[in-house]
């Protein structure tokens, strides 16, 4: 009978397959217990709440601030600067005196032209004259009938020269009245570009006196792309289309302006409509020529469920929402997105208001997996999932 030379080493081999085993076992029960909800560790996630509120549906482009009217004032007649009445910069009133020219040269006109009128008006009362005391001779047959024609002839010709003489009179007035430059519009004035003593010509394109612009109201120019321009007609036909303007560097806001003009085609090359909005502007806050963010409000969407645009996630399959349940595990739902207006995005169906949706670390998440809310800081929102608002 033989006996085993190596006990040792045989119960040495057995301790060691005893403890694969155990490890194997233990293994396999951390492994059960990782998949498992009771122990699984919460995601950290960032979370919104959907609402229900109205939205605005609006139009958003960048617009040009303009004067509503601007007027380049020149001088109607040839003349010296004599007097400025204004000062650069300042606001002025429609008729108010701006600029005096020389009067001398227009008053001797007008006095000569005066002349010339009266003598006129003599030749004409002497020419009637002569016409009724013939007349009577004709009607006695006491006189030819040419001769009689020649008096008929010279009062008609002395009766228009008089009426000559007085459009010279009224010229000559109106060119004295034109010395006296004067603001056609309320705004306030610009540059003053002449002084006194300068020879300023009748109407000359190539310069201007000065410009005024008129600041309250104004206008702001802003294009819209053209598949807008059906919403926005039907807005502006029912009174509704509010315009809303924010300058760019200050951040001055205006929510009064009122969409006043439509242009009548579409640029061909952008496919574009230029739109006009009139504000009050009493503070002459907004000033020719800034550059404003423009929103044009042409209408309402009451009641509709509203989430924040980061929570919406985009695939081939549609758009989906994690929901983050209050027993702290995340749903995956699909949901039909209406629009997005901003950083918000109206969903149709899929969602309720109060429901609480995943707006940032969807990309660690899986269905049924548990998350935990937790703010920019990294602290978690009241210790726990953050839960809807209770409907008071």
């Amino acid at each position: 009978m033989k006996t085993d030379r190596h006990p040792s080493r045989l119960k040495f081999a057995a301790i060691i397959f005893a403890a694969v085993l155990a490890s194997l076992a233990g293994c396999k029960r951390a492994s059960t217990r990782a998949g498992g909800g009771g122990s699984q560790a919460a995601v950290p996630v960032q979370t919104a709440v959907a609402v229900q509120q109205d939205m605005p549906r609006q139009v958003e482009s960048i617009g040009n601030v303009q004067a509503q009217r601007t007027v380049s004032v020149k001088s109607q007649v040839d003349g010296i600067i004599a007097e400025i009445n204004f000062k650069e910069g300042e606001d002025v009133k429609a008729g108010d005196l701006l600029v005096t020219l020389d009067r001398r040269p227009f008053e001797n006109s007008l006095r000569s032209a005066k002349a010339d009128l009266a003598n006129a008006r003599a030749m004409a009362d002497q020419a009637k004259a002569d016409l009724d005391r013939y007349q009577r001779l004709d009607q006695q047959a006491v006189v030819s009938k040419e001769e009689y024609i020649q008096y008929v002839t010279k009062a008609e010709t002395t009766k228009a020269q008089l009426q000559s003489r007085e459009a010279a009179v009224s010229n000559a007035e109106l060119q004295l009245g034109y010395t006296e430059i004067r603001a056609p519009i309320a705004g306030r004035t610009g540059q003053l570009l002449l002084h006194e003593g300068a020879l300023v010509k009748a109407n000359d394109n190539s310069f201007t006196l000065v410009t005024i612009n008129q600041l309250a109201p104004i206008a702001v120019t802003y294009a819209v792309p053209e598949r807008s321009l059906d919403e926005i007609r039907r807005a502006l036909a029912a009174g509704r289309a509010e315009v809303t303007a924010t300058e760019r560097n200050s951040g001055l806001k205006r929510e009064d302006g009122h969409l006043q003009f439509v242009d009548n085609t579409v640029d061909a090359t952008t496919g574009m409509v230029t739109l006009k909005a009139i504000f009050p502007n009493t503070d002459v806050a907004f000033w020719p020529g800034q550059f404003v963010y423009v929103v044009t409000r042409v209408g309402v969407d009451p009641a509709a469920i509203v989430v924040p645009s980061t929570a919406v996630q985009n695939s081939q399959n549609g758009a989906s929402v994690y929901i983050l349940k209050q027993d702290s595990t995340v749903e995956l739902r699909t949901v039909k997105v209406s629009r997005t207006a901003g950083d918000s995005t109206l969903i149709s169906d899929g969602i309720k208001a109060g429901e609480v949706v995943v707006t940032d670390g969807q990309l660690r998440l899986l269905p049924g997996m548990k998350a935990e809310s937790r703010q920019l800081s990294g602290a978690p929102i009241n210790g726990k999932a953050a839960e809807a608002p209770k409907k008071s």
